[in-house]
């Protein structure tokens, strides 16, 4: 699938690979940010369901659902590569029922380097289909993104430093 926007982030952390990858190999350890009412959901939360795989095998699916702003989303990831402890990615299948994006590939990458590691998160994505504004969610999106990007970094050197 060809994306319409893309957003990445790099932090250099002080440890190694393999530490940040078992971080962030657990789905529900960086979607946290999305698991409780907060401005961002709009007071809502969703749920994520793991199947067996547990989002750690390539064709895993994790699915999220849940209200942003009083409004049901759900979506339904795949797992497209695992190659531990450097790279993962996952992607949206079907047409995911979101508000601000569409379908969407996110992932991260570990390099080592020095004495620690670069971290890189990023989203690829695409507007909804289902269009309630199309400027909003244009602008929004890309804000989203950010936040996503934001979140996932922001959890993972908090949980390095502890």
């Amino acid at each position: 699938m060809k994306f319409f926007k893309h957003f990445e982030k790099n932090i250099k952390i002080k440890t190694s690979p393999q530490k940040i990858f078992d971080y962030v190999d657990n789905h529900l350890n960086f979607s946290s940010h999305m698991n409780k009412p907060s401005l961002m959901m709009g007071g809502g939360k969703t749920k994520i369901e793991l199947d067996d795989g547990k989002g750690k095998i390539v064709g895993s699916h994790i699915k999220m659902k849940g209200s942003v702003f009083g409004i049901n989303i759900f979506l339904d990831e795949v797992i497209t590569e695992h190659n531990p402890p450097y790279k993962k990615t996952w992607e949206t299948i079907g047409i995911p029922e979101l508000i601000i994006i569409g379908n969407y590939m996110m992932g991260f990458e570990i390099k080592k380097e020095n004495e620690g590691s670069l971290f890189k998160v990023f989203i690829d994505y695409n507007l909804p289909t289902k269009v309630f504004n199309k400027i909003l969610e244009y602008f929004l999106s890309g804000f989203y993104a950010k936040w996503c990007v934001d979140q996932i970094i922001k959890s993972t050197v908090i949980f390095i430093k502890s």
